[in-house]
């Protein structure tokens, strides 16, 4: 079923799905959606491919549809994660799946899944992981599932969905000079707080976004799911088409309907950083006392794309962190790795005193690679800051920008000049 820009009332949630169900839907129904995507990592497909052979006749319908990454302990911390690696590795062999990252053309799945332009606008796609919001920001139809909903989406190529309702949030304004994509979803995080907007399908608009490059978006996506989000849409423009290489976009009629429209001037945001132990406990830095910090760490999926490490960069370069911070530099990719090196950027930031991470998730999810011990603080310009997310149960995350990061690293506290 094509997308069809006459279609009266609808939302772009309601249309991608219609489409990809070939019925016409509205917010509330439910029904069987073909997915173009599946995206699985190291963390949760082990468990969907244990569902997956119980299933009689098992087989992936649609390998060319599938993507596998080794992403949160790269490279294998210890025997239970070596032997997670082994499983997948034998898995897309046995099933033909073309898609396979790891160790040495890998990254974290949420930068080298665009990286790799494998989504264009209009596509379906899940992943066994919640960021998998992310690709909102190409014009997709980007969401979590579970484990078991891979299985099925694996060996059906189709999954069940309930269509979400449809919010709107407006950019007004030009943020300041020295707010970031990473504040700006910070600072809806601490707006709406972690259920603000459960089960809703978000639809950005705002000329603002004429100012923020796809690097930029992708990060604002990725926090939706702090929310509470489903999934999120940023208007599709030229900087996406050309990103993405072609796509179709798809935009939401003048008489759709929406539970909620907000108007948020942006101008008004300041940099702030979110405070443990909730990604909504945001603070404005210019506000915070002094929060001396033992460990910044700049990459993530949220920000470990080479325009991230350019703002870090741009305040790193000729300066050190302070003697009593680690500080990491986590690429999110073998490519933005490789750009790093060749660029110059990556000898800048050993000459700050930066330790130099395989591309990982890594600490971010305590999984590895630089976890905190009891009683340290980082700053970290990830996505979650739960308790005992990231090392020891008694550790301080602060999320920030990679410009407060790198700050934070020079100073030694956190702040974002």
């Amino acid at each position: 079923m094509p997308f069809r820009q006459s279609d009266m009332g609808k939302t772009i949630a309601e249309k991608i799905l219609s489409a990809k169900s070939e019925a016409d839907l509205k917010a509330g129904d439910a029904a069987f959606i073909t997915v173009d995507l599946v995206v699985g990592t190291d963390g949760t497909t082990p468990l969907a491919i244990s569902e997956f052979e119980k299933i009689n006749g098992c087989h992936v319908k649609y390998p060319e549809r599938v993507v596998i990454v080794n992403d949160h302990f790269v490279p294998a911390k210890d025997i239970k994660t070596a032997q997670a690696v082994k499983m997948l590795t034998a898995f897309v062999k046995d099933n033909g799946i073309s898609h396979y990252y790891s160790s040495g053309n890998g990254g974290i799945c949420h930068v080298l899944v665009p990286e790799r332009r494998l989504v264009r606008p209009g596509d379906l796609v899940v992943g066994v992981d919640s960021h998998t919001v992310t690709y909102g920001a190409l014009g997709a139809f980007s969401t979590g599932i579970g484990s078991t909903d891979m299985a099925c989406a694996l060996h059906t190529g189709q999954i069940w969905f309930k269509v979400p309702q449809s919010v709107k949030v407006i950019f007004d304004g030009k943020p300041a000079a020295d707010v970031s994509a990473k504040d700006i979803a910070l600072w809806m995080t601490g707006h709406f707080g972690v259920n603000g907007l459960t089960y809703s399908s978000v639809e950005f608009e705002g000329s603002c976004f004429e100012n923020i490059d796809i690097a930029g978006r992708l990060t604002i996506c990725n926090m939706i799911v702090e929310m509470g989000a489903k999934n999120a849409f940023i208007p599709v423009d030229q900087k996406t088409i050309d990103y993405c290489g072609g796509g179709e976009p798809v935009t939401a009629d003048a008489d759709a309907e929406y539970v909620e429209v907000y108007h948020i001037d942006v101008s008004q945001i300041r940099p702030v950083v979110a405070a443990p132990y909730l990604p909504s406990n945001v603070v404005k830095v210019e506000e915070m006392g002094k929060v001396y910090v033992d460990q910044v760490l700049i990459g993530g999926c949220t920000n470990g794309r080479y325009e991230d490490f350019l703002e870090a960069h741009r305040i790193l370069r000729g300066r050190k962190a302070a003697e009593n911070v680690r500080l990491i530099i986590v690429p999110g990719s073998q490519d933005v790795m490789k750009k790093l090196t060749l660029s110059g950027l990556l000898s800048d930031f050993l000459d700050a005193g930066a330790v130099i991470s395989p591309p990982t998730c890594g600490a971010c999810a305590g999984c590895h690679m630089g976890v905190l011990a009891d009683g340290e603080v980082g700053l970290f310009t990830t996505n979650r800051n739960f308790y005992g997310r990231s090392g020891h149960r008694e550790s301080k995350v602060y999320l920030g920008s990679p410009e407060t990061a790198a700050w934070t690293a020079i100073r030694g506290f956190i702040t974002c000049c």
